[in-house]
């Protein structure tokens, strides 16, 4: 993996890589959140291009993550990884007691690498199947 810089950035940063790994074949402005303004933005920069996104909400100490994405060519090589996990220490330092995320099915797997466990039900949105997926940062 080539060294990687993860910062904070502004979520009109996200845009583009949202929409070309999420939703390319709809309207640009489907992947922008009313409340993309309220949010913790995180670009994931391989050199000076970046590489992955996601987008932060806290309510109360419960922390949402939603848009995470990597571009397709990035895939495979560590990046949404090294990403997650920073994200995850990231809310956990901030008094987090659970993260949670709306994660496609295809995802799954690797969400759970890292902890985090479906609740609920699935659901379709978009033609895709999706899964409440949490961590609860109170057990160790």
């Amino acid at each position: 993996m080539e060294e990687i810089q993860i910062e904070q950035i502004r979520y009109e940063l996200t845009w583009r890589i949202r929409h070309q790994v999420m939703y390319p074949d709809q309207p640009f402005d489907m992947i922008k959140l009313p409340n993309d303004a309220d949010g913790i933005h995180f670009g994931l920069y391989v050199g000076s291009w970046i590489t992955a996104v996601v987008s932060v909400f806290e309510n109360g100490q419960d922390y949402q993550f939603r848009k995470f994405a990597t571009l397709e060519a990035q895939q495979g090589k560590g990046y949404g990884s090294a990403l997650l996990k920073y994200i995850i220490d990231y809310c956990r330092d901030r008094g987090a007691k659970k993260i949670w995320c709306n994660a496609r099915i295809s995802a799954g797997s690797f969400y759970h690498k890292f902890g985090l466990v479906p609740v609920g039900a699935t659901y379709m949105q978009y033609d895709i199947e999706f899964v409440k997926m949490e961590l609860n940062l109170e057990q160790k």
